[in-house]
């Protein structure tokens, strides 16, 4: 199939939605720079005999890709060379168009056979609503265009990250997981005021909620999946946590077998940074036959209990109880998918700080780390 060269400078009647894109690397798709208004010498003239495209339809949505086709009208189809493909971030839509007559770049593809696969992690991020719109052109001898009217606008969203993508972030975060700790103890840091209405409103337990947008933006568990959050990381001195927090003064500490057991089934869900050098691996822990077990089997890689590089749980070949560990380099964040009683464990006030600026709630990733970040949109 040949490809277009990339094309400067050129023309065509106002796109009809807002923004730029930019470092595009697309099979058959290439960039092409318009101006705001025609250009004098008309290196884009319209044709009303190009048919207009009709009827678009959006399939096959990824996180950084999708399929395009729609119809057209039999007149001057064979005419046509290239599509022009203007796309854009939806929230982009509703700006000023009278503020200035910049026309947003848009793509420029050869006239391949439809559905067409439009694909680039440089500006498709997953999770995103994007609008496009279509038109056709086609290519005179003396390299100028003509082009028929914009399309419809059409409205989409991109998909969360699929476990090929969570595998390329486990593969990541595997590489500086660093050496193995023992632990005995998962343990939740929140303020009085969350204890008490877990024992006096909610019968004594801690209830899961919907996982905030912390972490990775196309991370599939992300305001979806509902669980309780618990730390095992350990300082390397004592072997116990550490007794500073930033969620809050009290903390529900639990023996890790009332959670991780041969009956638990444990998921990668996430690896990020917040512009700091701490990274963060988020896991999760699902009783067996769940729904929250379900849910991750659908979604997240399963992780081997007794052979991972972040969180194991194994058979003591002396006594046959069960020995934990957690990897050192990284900071673990576990999701547990299930309701806990407090009268599993002990609540207590720490005697350290509350560090609020180290809060993981609702944190954005680092987009240019190149130790968390894989090759589709962030």
């Amino acid at each position: 199939m040949e490809v277009p060269g990339l094309a400067h400078n050129i023309t065509s009647p106002l796109s009809p939605c807002e923004g730029m894109i930019k470092d595009l690397s697309l099979d058959a798709i290439q960039l092409c720079e318009r101006d705001g208004s025609k250009s004098q010498d008309g290196s884009i003239s319209e044709m009303e005999e190009l048919p207009v495209p009709q009827n678009i339809k959006i399939s096959n949505i990824t996180c950084d890709s999708f399929k395009i086709c729609w119809d057209m009208e039999a007149r001057s189809k064979e005419r046509i060379t290239h599509y022009f493909i203007d796309l854009n971030k939806k929230e982009n839509k509703n700006s000023n168009k009278f503020k200035h007559k910049d026309v947003p770049t848009k793509l420029v593809a050869k006239a391949v056979p439809l559905p067409m696969t439009v694909r680039g992690h440089w500006f498709l991020s997953p999770r995103t609503e994007y609008t496009v719109a279509v038109q056709t052109a086609s290519k005179q001898t003396d390299g100028d265009y003509a082009v028929s009217e914009w399309s419809e606008i059409i409205e989409f969203c991109t998909a969360d990250y699929s476990t090929v993508h969570l595998n390329q972030l486990l593969e990541k975060a595997e590489v500086i997981s660093g050496r193995m700790l023992r632990f005995s103890v998962f343990y939740r840091n929140q303020n009085k005021e969350y204890f008490d209405h877990a024992s006096e409103v909610q019968g004594n337990r801690m209830l899961p909620s919907v996982k905030d947008n912390s972490g990775s933006h196309g991370s599939p568990i992300s305001g979806k999946l509902e669980g309780i959050f618990f730390s095992c990381n350990t300082e390397f001195n004592t072997g116990k946590p550490p007794q500073d927090s930033p969620y809050g003064r009290h903390r529900f500490e639990v023996q890790a077998d009332a959670l991780f057991n041969p009956d638990t089934n444990l998921f990668f869900g996430d690896f990020y940074c917040m512009y700091t050098a701490y990274h963060y691996v988020i896991l999760v822990l699902a009783p067996k036959g769940s729904r929250g077990d379900e849910f991750c089997k659908q979604r997240l890689p399963a992780l081997d209990i007794s052979n991972n590089r972040f969180l194991t749980c194994k058979q003591d070949e002396g006594d046959g109880g069960l020995v934990f560990h957690h990897a050192q380099d990284v900071i673990l964040e576990v999701i547990y998918t299930e309701p806990v009683d407090l009268a599993l464990g002990k609540v207590a006030e720490i005697s350290g700080h509350q560090l609020m600026s180290l809060s993981t709630v609702n944190a954005k990733k680092d987009p240019s780390c190149k130790t968390c970040n894989i090759s589709v949109g962030r």
